[in-house]
């Protein structure tokens, strides 16, 4: 019961989030043109990937030039559909226009969806400067910035910085994990050699959301230490099959695996 009310109010700050970001308040906006362009900018939010939205988009944008929001709810379609090149274009204006709003978004897509794990460090480090004592989570509500930050450097070879990244984020009062929290975080310390605190981690993993991948480095660390590591591989596979895996709409997480590298090990 307390994992499902950890879960579920993670997914209600999400749509909470989400919506906030989406609509704005435009009794609060300044400037009569800006008023306007933030109105056309509701209305586009509701409609986006539509061409009216993104011809609304640009209506705002031309109303008001440092409405923010106008950039980065244009570049969205552009991230889904693949167009990296349009989207950062849109995406580094909406920074540039309000770097406190936009940068943590930035570096989570960077992360997610380029796998530029040095832009995402940069961008979660300036990020940080705004927000020292909590970033927030990604916009898919998966993880928390700090987690992102350090996988980032995890990608990036610093494996020791991302593990005590994660460490103080965990023992941080208050702090609502994530759904791959002790995963991210096994998977590193495996990557470290250091097997004893993986497969703490990956334990942890296995009592509030177990899944293939996290089931496979269990057999994998049982494997190194010489120990009967079929059966896990066994269940691994299964699991695997029933479609309880790491899944993404858009992309593929950090650290997923797939089945081949399981009937491999």
């Amino acid at each position: 019961m307390e994992k499902f009310q950890r879960y579920y109010l993670s997914f209600l700050l999400l749509i909470v989030y989400t919506n906030t970001i989406a609509q704005v308040n435009c009794n609060a906006v300044e400037g009569e043109n800006c008023k306007k362009a933030c109105e056309l900018y509701n209305w586009a939010s509701d409609r986006q990937g539509s061409r009216e939205s993104q011809e609304a988009f640009d209506k705002a944008i031309g109303l008001c030039p440092d409405f923010s929001n106008a950039y980065m709810e244009k570049a969205v379609p552009y991230l889904k559909n693949g167009d990296f090149l349009t989207w950062k274009i849109l995406i580094d204006k909406a920074v540039a226009v309000d770097p406190k709003m936009h940068l943590g978004y930035r570096g989570w897509c960077k992360f997610q969806f380029l796998g530029d794990y040095t832009g995402a460090v940069q961008d979660l480090e300036e990020f940080k400067k705004y927000y020292p004592e909590d970033l927030g989570r990604s916009l898919n509500g998966d993880y928390h910035l700090d987690v992102v930050r350090a996988m980032s450097y995890s990608a990036l070879g610093h494996k020791a910085k991302a593990a005590g990244i994660i460490e103080k984020l965990l023992a941080s009062k208050g702090y609502f994990k994530g759904m791959y929290d002790h995963y991210q975080l096994g998977v590193t310390y495996f990557e470290l050699g250091r097997y004893d605190k993986a497969s703490e981690h990956f334990e942890k993993q296995s009592k509030e959301n177990d899944f293939a991948e996290n089931i496979y480095f269990k057999s994998k660390v049982s494997k190194i230490r010489n120990k009967d590591y079929l059966d896990l591989k066994k269940l691994a596979l299964r699991t695997y099959d029933e479609g309880k895996t790491m899944k993404d709409v858009y992309t593929h997480h950090f650290n997923k695996v797939y089945r081949k590298q399981i009937e491999q090990l």
